[in-house]
Formats: C-alpha cells, sequence, structure tokens
C-alpha cells in the first residue's frame, strides 16, 4: 500500500475560513491507517471530544482534544487479530476564517501523545505525534453548527518505518459555543478616570461680558446628551437620548435608515446618504468592529425571510468597503423574522420590523 506521506500537501491545498468564548464538540469518525501499521482492515472508528478557547486578543485559538478508539483490531505479531484500544491526546492552535455567512473554515495545526494498548502483543506503547488538520462549521443556530474536519498525524517512529507512522482521520459532530466574548470586554475595561482639576484660587468678579462667556462653557464634567457618559470621556457627544451606550458613550446597537426595493438586496438611492455618514463615524473610531444585522417582517416564510436579511446585511457592508472601511471590522448576519420590534399583524409594525441594525463592539 502506497504510504499517506503525501497527505500533508493535500491538506495545505485544502486550507487555500459574534464568536463565543468556549467551544465543545463531541465528534466521531474514522481512523485510516498507513497499510504497515498493523492494523485490521487499515483503520478503525473512533470518538472523543475538542474544546476550543477563543480570544479577542488573538486569531490563533488553543484547542485540547481526547479521541478514543475502544475496539482497534491490531495483528501484531499474531495470527489472528486482537481487540485493543488506542488513546490520543492533543493540544492545537485553531485559526478560523472570517466570513460573512454560516459556513466558517478553519485549519489547525499542533502536538500530542498516543497510546497504543497492547502494542505488538509486548505491552503498551505511548508516542508523540504531530497533526495537522482542515475543516469547516456550518453555523445551525447562534450556538451550534455542524463540524466536519480531517486531521493528519504523524506519530514519531522508527519501527514501521524510516520516519512516521501515518494516520488520517476524518470526523464529523456538533460545535456548541456558549459565553459572550462582548460581555467579557466590558466586564474588564474600568471606566477611565478624570483627571483631578487643580485647585484655582479665587479671582475678582468678571465684567459682564466676560461672564456670560464663561456661562457659555460647559463644565467637563457635564453630562450634555444625557447617556450617562460624562464630558470628560464621552467619545459620542451627541448621542441621541435615550440611546443604549458603551463605557465611552458610544452606541451599542445603532439602527440605520435603509431602504430596499421589494424582495432586494439592492440598496436604494435615497439610503446612500446613511451609509456615507455611518462610514464616517467608523472612519472616526477607527478601535469598533461592526455586526450588520438584517431583519425583515413576518411575510413570508422563514428560510426565506432569513436569507433576504443575510443579502441585505451583505449588501450594507460590501457599501461600507466601498467607502473604504477594512473588512476585517465588519460582519454580516441575517435574522429574518426572528427579533421583532413592533406587531407584524399591522402595516406600520411590519414597516418597523424591516430594518437593518449595527453592533458596535469595542477592540
Amino acid at each position: 500500500m502506497k504510504k499517506l506521506l503525501l497527505i500533508p500537501a493535500l491538506l495545505a491545498t485544502l486550507a487555500s475560513a459574534d464568536q463565543k468564548l468556549y467551544e465543545i464538540s463531541p465528534m466521531i469518525g474514522y481512523n485510516f491507517a498507513e497499510g504497515n501499521l498493523g492494523y485490521k482492515d487499515d483503520g478503525h472508528y473512533l470518538g472523543g471530544v475538542e474544546v476550543q478557547f477563543n480570544s479577542k486578543d488573538s486569531k490563533i485559538s488553543p484547542e485540547f482534544s481526547f479521541l478514543y478508539s475502544p475496539k482497534a483490531k491490531y495483528d501484531g505479531i499474531n495470527p489472528d487479530p486482537k481487540d485493543t484500544f488506542i488513546a490520543r491526546g492533543a493540544f492545537n492552535g485553531v485559526y478560523t476564517f472570517e466570513t460573512n455567512d454560516a459556513f466558517v473554515p478553519f485549519a489547525k495545526a499542533g502536538m500530542g501523545i498516543e497510546h497504543i494498548h497492547e502494542h505488538d502483543a509486548t505491552g503498551s506503547d505511548y508516542g508523540f505525534f504531530f497533526d495537522a488538520g482542515v475543516g469547516a462549521k456550518y453555523r445551525l443556530s447562534e450556538n451550534i453548527a455542524f463540524k466536519a474536519e480531517a486531521l493528519y498525524m504523524a506519530k514519531i517512529s522508527g519501527t514501521h518505518n524510516q520516519y512516521a507512522d501515518n494516520n488520517l482521520v476524518a470526523m464529523v459532530g456538533l460545535s456548541i459555543a456558549f459565553g459572550d466574548m462582548k460581555e467579557e470586554r466590558v466586564a474588564t475595561k474600568a471606566e477611565p478616570a478624570v483627571e483631578e482639576q487643580p485647585k484655582v484660587e479665587p479671582k475678582a468678579e468678571p465684567k459682564h461680558e466676560e461672564a456670560v462667556k464663561t456661562q457659555s462653557v460647559p463644565v467637563v464634567n457635564d453630562d450634555n446628551d444625557n447617556d450617562g457618559v460624562k464630558n470628560s470621556v464621552d467619545e459620542c457627544p451627541n448621542t441621541p437620548e435615550g440611546t443604549k451606550v458603551d463605557i465611552y458613550g458610544c452606541p451599542e446597537i445603532k439602527k440605520l435608515v435603509i431602504h430596499f426595493d421589494f424582495d432586494s438586496a439592492k440598496i436604494k438611492k435615497e439610503s446612500l446618504p446613511v451609509i456615507d455618514k455611518f462610514a464616517e463615524f467608523l472612519k472616526k473610531h477607527t478601535h469598533y468592529k461592526v455586526l450588520i444585522v438584517g431583519h425583515t417582517d413576518s411575510i413570508g416564510t422563514k428560510e426565506y425571510n432569513k436569507k433576504l436579511s443575510l443579502r441585505r446585511a451583505q449588501a450594507v457592508v460590501k457599501a461600507l468597503v466601498e467607502r473604504g472601511i477594512d473588512p476585517k471590522r465588519l460582519t454580516a448576519k441575517g435574522m429574518g423574522e426572528e427579533q421583532p420590534i413592533a406587531d407584524n399583524s399591522t402595516e406600520e409594525g411590519r414597516a418597523l420590523n424591516r430594518r437593518v441594525e449595527a453592533k458596535l463592539t469595542r477592540f
């Protein structure tokens, strides 16, 4: 049988894709082993779990995995194959490619340790291995995704061939995500302190003209736009009253009044000034990432409305990129009719539900 040493090149070719804090993925799959390793039928089934830790500060996410093959038929030196078990633990770095839809590809690499019980009928066998792989997740909901991956493993060994024992594992499973990264960011940032003003000795009463000029200047600790953030730290000083803001005074969710043709994702000309204004805001506040979320009313099927809302959100992202905004700061998401803000049984309510929102996240 040909060796599997060409698999790394294949994997490299395939790799040429509102993240949560943690992802736990129960997986099942099949191990394709190199023919001279002594496994009956050159492979065995396996199962396991992968735990991934995401961070706002790094594009590489650490992942711990455990894979277990309960009944691997190992020929060894015996004429009759016997059952053994294989356990593998690994530590990998996972790079997730940024996309604007439900399909999210990733690549990973790392190393681990393998334990084969009753190896070659002489006892247990341990060995280190290096691995590399590619895969993809398809989001079924906000917290659950279907996951598939192919993983190449090269175990350091001189027993069966000159360089390494080669295995290819194909697995599928579900990725369950939890923990809000946005909440972590807000919780870990302390509100900037206002610099203490120096003590000033009282001066003589100013003349009438000077008094009027002094009264017209706002005091640094006032809150002119009544958003709960003092002027001294407010980065968005003219926020409309009642808008929910972050600790820097900028809106967490900004409603964009953008109109589309019926059953279309083409932005109407009268909405372009809205996009121009929002693009200027993002150019001024470069420390914000934006999730563009599309919403629809309840007319039509849920599946169609979700796709339509995603296409409209993607159209807004495209328009912002054309105005000079870095696409790495922008993500599109379609919610369809899932989050109404008004009554869908009335024409006025449906008009309010057909909307595009921009959710701002500081980084």
